[in-house]
C-alpha cells in the first residue's frame, strides 16, 4: 500500500491492477483500523455518487492489506461509527464557521 499524503492511498488487488482511493475517514475499533474510501476521482469527473466503501486494514506477513468487512455484526457497527465521525467532523466545521 502506497500512501500519496494524508488522504489518498493507492491498493493493488490481486490480479495486480492498481486503484487510487481517497480516504473520507479513518478510526480504531475494537484494535482494528477501518477506513471509509472513495474512488479517487475529481468531482468534475464522477458521473454518477461515488459510492463509499467501508475496508479493514490487517497485516499480512508484515504488510498492511485492506480487506472488505464480510462479518454483518461488524461492518454494522463500524458504519455507525464512521456516520457518527463524518457527521461530527461536519457539525465542528459548521461550528468554525
Amino acid at each position: 500500500m502506497e500512501e500519496y499524503g494524508s488522504d489518498f492511498i493507492t491498493i493493488t488487488d490481486e490480479d495486480g491492477k492498481e486503484y487510487e482511493l481517497e480516504i473520507l475517514q479513518q478510526l480504531e475499533y475494537q484494535g482494528k483500523t477501518y477506513m471509509a474510501v472513495v474512488p479517487a476521482v475529481s468531482y468534475e469527473e464522477a458521473e454518477e455518487e461515488l459510492e463509499v466503501s467501508l475496508l479493514r486494514s490487517d497485516e499480512e506477513d508484515g504488510e498492511p492489506i485492506l480487506s472488505a468487512i464480510t462479518d454483518n455484526e461488524e461492518l454494522e457497527a463500524v458504519y455507525a461509527l464512521m456516520m457518527e465521525a463524518l457527521y461530527a467532523d461536519d457539525e465542528e466545521d459548521e461550528d468554525a464557521e
